[in-house]
C-alpha cells in the first residue's frame, strides 16, 4: 500500500501491507496526518435514533467541510460521507432527502455518528476514500476485487542491471513501467524483452556465483554478463535501449536494431544479422500483443461504466509511455438506484487511494465531482492531472473502444451470476435446506503418509468461489496417529469453528440464509461440505455437537463412488439415507467442481509445506542461530552437515560465534558433552 500525499506535504497512510489486522492502526494514523479528531458533537443520551438523532447532531455541526460515519446498532459503520458542509450535508439526512428505499433504511437504522472537520474539501475527499477501503461500510459503493497491479522494474543498484516483475513499495532503487492488467501479461512481456534486449532475470546472489554462463545465455535469452560474455559497456547500451523502448521510444529503438542488422549483412556477418532479427521479431511481439495504441494518448487511464440490471461493469484501460498495458474489469457493489455516474464518481476517489495517478483521466461520461478529484488528484500526484470526457477523434474512439469492452465483460459476469444463482437454488433444493445458502464452505485434507498434512477450506457464494476466504489449516497435533484422516479432520473442525464462535458468536438460526442485497459476505457458512463418507461425517457431526452449533450449520459428506468414478458419488445428510443424483444432474457437476476446487487448494498447501520441508536447515532449528550467525557458519564450513560434525574449537573459530554460542552448536549435534 503506498502514501497518499495531503496538500500541505503530509502523508495520509504509509503502510507496507494492506491486511485486515492493520485497519485500527490504518485509521488513527489518517486522523493524525490530518491533525483533527473524531468528534461525537453531541452526547446521545436520549436513546433517539434514525432522522431524530441526526437532526439533534445537526444542531452542534459546523458549516465547514469534513467527514462524518454512520453507526447502527451493534456499533457497525453503515456509512462513510463526505461534505463540503457537514452541516448542510448531514441535515439532508434529518429533513429526509435521500434518493432511495436504501438510503431511507440507513437513516433508520442509524444510533450514533461521528464527524472530523478538515481544511479542505479535497482532503476530505482523500480522507472519505481511506476510510471507505479500509472499513467497507455496507452503503458505500465499495471497491471489489482491489488488488494491487504489478509493474516491470529494471534494477539499478548493480552492474549489471536485472529486470523483474514487481507488485508492492518501490524500496529497491530502479526504474519501474506499468502498471499491467495482469501479472500474466507483465510476464509475457519480460520474455519477450528477454529476447530482444537479452537482460537478466536472476537473482543477484546466482549472478554472483556464477562460474559459466546457464542455460538462459545459450538459448539466446540472456547476454551472460555473470561471466563477462559481453562487456558491462555492451550491457549498459542493451539496458539503455530497453529503458527507451518502455518509456516509449519504441520506433527508434527499432530502426537503430534494424540499422545494426543492416550494417551486419552487408558486412557479411550474417550470424550477428540474425540476432538483430530475432531481437527485432520480438519487440514486434511485445507490441502485438498490446492491441490498440492511440498515437494520440501517452499516458492515460481510461474509465468505462456500464450499469444495468443491478449490476455495474467499471473497465479500466491503462496506456503509459504511448503502449497499451492491458485493462481489468470492475464490479463494485453498488446501490442499483444509483445512476452511472454517481458509482463511477465514487469508484475513482478509491481507485487511486493507494495508486499512482498519470496525467489524463478519460471517462465514458461526465461525474458530478470531477473538477474536486482533478485538484485532489493534482496534489495527491504533485503534478497537473486533467479528467475529461472526449467528445470527437481518437480519444472518444478509444473511450468508445473501452465502452464496448465494458459491456461484453457486464454481460458476461451477468450470466455467471444468474447461473450461479440458479446452481445455489438447485443445491438448496437437492438437500433440503430451506433457504438458498450464501456461504458453503468445503473442506479437504491433503499428506502422504501422514507427513506436511494440511487441511484445505474453500469457500463458495452466490458470485463463484471467494478467494480470498481461503483457508489452511497445518495440522500440529501430536496425537493424531500418521494418516488418521478422520482425526484430521476433528482438529479442522475444532479450530474452524471455535475460533468463528470466540470472533462472530453463534448467529441466530433464523437469519442464515436471509436475502440481504446489502449485508456483506457472511462470516458463518450455510453449508459445510466435507470430501469423506459416513466415517468422516461421524466426526464432523460429534465436533458440532460438542460446540453446540449442530443445528446452525448443515454438514453434507460427498464420498466418490464405486471405483471412484466421477458422477457416482454417495451424499450423506443428516435425516436421510445416503443417495446419489442422476449422472448429469447439474448440481452433481456444481458439488464435483466445488470438490474438485477444495482437492486442488489442498493438495497445492500440502506441496507448498512439504517443500518447505525439504529446503530446512537444521541450523534453524537451533535457538539463537538467526540468520546472520547461520551465514557466518555455512560460509565457513560450506554445509550443515559440516558444521554439525564441526568440534568446539572449529566453531568457536567462526568470526562472530562465542563460545556460548558455539556450545549451543555443538550440543544441539552432540550428546556427549566435549572434552
Amino acid at each position: 500500500m503506498s502514501s497518499a500525499k495531503l496538500p500541505d506535504g503530509g502523508v495520509l497512510y504509509d503502510e507496507t501491507e494492506d491486511d485486515e489486522d492493520d485497519v485500527a492502526a490504518a485509521e488513527p494514523q489518517v486522523e493524525r496526518a490530518l491533525g483533527v479528531d473524531w468528534s461525537e458533537g453531541w452526547k446521545n443520551e436520549s436513546g433517539l435514533k434514525g432522522a431524530d438523532l441526526i437532526a439533534e447532531f445537526v444542531k452542534h455541526l459546523p458549516n465547514a467541510p469534513g467527514v462524518y460515519r454512520m453507526f447502527n446498532e451493534a456499533g457497525d459503520v453503515m456509512y462513510v460521507g463526505k461534505a463540503r458542509s457537514l452541516k448542510k450535508r448531514v441535515g439532508n439526512y434529518a429533513q429526509g432527502r435521500v434518493h432511495s428505499n436504501r438510503l431511507s433504511r440507513m437513516v433508520r437504522e442509524t444510533t450514533h455518528m461521528e464527524f472530523v472537520t478538515t481544511r479542505t474539501e479535497t482532503e476530505a475527499l482523500l480522507l472519505e476514500a481511506n476510510l471507505i477501503k479500509r472499513l467497507r461500510p455496507r452503503f458505500n459503493v465499495l471497491l471489489r476485487d482491489d488488488k494491487s497491479f504489478p509493474y516491470i522494474m529494471i534494477t539499478g543498484d548493480h552492474r549489471a542491471p536485472a529486470i523483474f516483475k514487481h507488485r508492492g513499495a518501490r524500496a529497491r532503487k530502479g526504474d519501474y513501467f506499468g502498471p499491467f492488467a495482469s501479472a500474466s501479461a507483465v510476464g509475457r512481456t519480460i520474455n519477450s524483452l528477454q529476447r530482444a534486449f537479452l537482460l537478466r532475470t536472476c537473482t543477484d546472489s546466482v549472478f554472483e556465483t556464477r562460474t559459466r554462463p546457464c542455460l538462459l545465455y545459450q538459448i539466446k535469452r540472456c547476454s551472460g554478463p555473470c561471466t563477462h560474455e559481453i562487456s558491462d559497456e555492451g550491457y549498459a547500451e542493451l539496458v539503455r535501449e530497453a529503458k527507451d523502448f518502455l518509456s516509449g521510444k519504441s520506433q527508434n529503438v527499432k530502426a537503430a536494431i534494424a540499422r545494426q542488422m543492416q550494417e551486419a549483412s552487408e558486412d557479411l556477418d550474417f550470424e550477428r544479422a540474425a540476432i538483430y532479427r530475432d531481437r527485432l521479431a520480438a519487440l514486434s511481439h511485445v507490441q502485438s500483443h498490446q492491441g490498440i495504441n492511440p498515437s494520440g494518448v501517452d499516458e492515460a487511464d481510461v474509465f468505462a461504466i456500464h450499469h444495468e440490471g443491478g449490476l455495474t461493469c467499471i473497465q479500466v484501460f491503462f496506456f503509459r509511455t504511448g503502449q497499451n498495458w492491458g485493462n481489468r474489469a470492475y464490479f463494485p457493489k453498488a446501490d442499483p438506484q444509483m445512476s452511472g455516474a454517481e458509482v463511477l464518481n465514487a469508484f475513482l476517489a478509491q481507485f487511486y487511494d493507494d495508486k499512482p495517478v498519470p496525467r489524463h483521466i478519460l471517462l465514458s461520461e461526465t461525474v458530478e465531482e470531477q473538477e474536486l478529484l482533478a485538484l485532489a488528484f493534482c496534489e495527491k500526484a504533485g503534478q497537473r492531472v486533467t479528467i475529461s470526457v472526449p467528445q470527437r477523434g481518437e480519444k472518444r474512439d478509444l473511450v468508445e473502444h473501452v465502452l464496448g469492452n465494458a459491456r461484453e465483460a457486464h454481460g458476461r459476469k451477468l450470466a455467471e451470476t444468474s447461473s450461479q444463482a440458479r446452481l445455489l437454488k438447485g443445491f438448496a433444493e437437492t438437500f433440503g435446506i430451506s433457504y438458498v445458502p450464501r456461504r458453503i464452505e468445503i473442506y479437504d485434507n491433503s499428506h502422504i503418509m501422514g507427513t506436511n498434512a494440511v487441511g484445505g477450506m474453500v469457500v463458495a457464494g452466490p458470485e463463484g468461489f471467494v478467494k480470498n476466504q481461503y483457508r489452511k489449516f497445518n495440522i500440529k497435533s501430536t496425537e493424531i496417529t500418521p494418516g488418521d484422516d478422520f482425526g484430521m479432520m476433528r482438529e479442522v473442525m475444532t479450530r474452524r469453528f471455535s475460533r468463528l464462535i470466540k470472533e462472530e458468536g453463534i448467529p441466530d438460526r433464523t437469519q442464515i440464509g436471509a436475502e440481504d442485497a446489502d449485508a456483506p459476505f457472511p462470516a458463518w457458512p450455510d453449508v459445510i461440505l466435507i470430501d469423506g463418507g459416513q466415517g468422516q461425517m461421524t466426526a464432523v457431526r460429534a465436533i458440532l455437537d460438542e460446540l453446540g452449533i449442530r443445528d446452525v450449520v448443515t454438514a453434507i459428506g460427498v464420498a466418490k463412488g464405486v471405483d471412484r468414478d466421477a458422477g457416482r458419488e454417495r451424499f450423506f445428510a443428516d435425516g436421510r439415507s445416503d443417495f446419489s443424483l442422476p449422472p448429469r444432474d447439474p448440481v452433481l457437476y456444481f458439488v464435483q467442481r466445488m470438490r474438485d476446487e477444495a482437492h486442488r487448494f489442498a493438495i497445492g498447501s500440502h506441496r507448498a509445506r512439504r517443500k518447505k520441508e525439504m529446503v530446512k536447515n537444521p541450523l534453524d532449528e537451533i535457538a539463537g542461530i538467526g540468520p546472520g550467525r547461520k551465514r557466518k557458519l555455512l560460509q565457513h564450513f560450506g554445509t550443515a552437515k559440516a558444521v554439525s560434525r564441526a568440534g568446539l574449537n572449529d566453531l568457536m573459530a567462526v568470526e562472530g560465534i562465542s563460545e556460548t554460542v558455539a556450545r549451543m552448536v555443538y550440543h544441539h549435534f552432540h550428546e556427549k558433552q566435549p572434552g
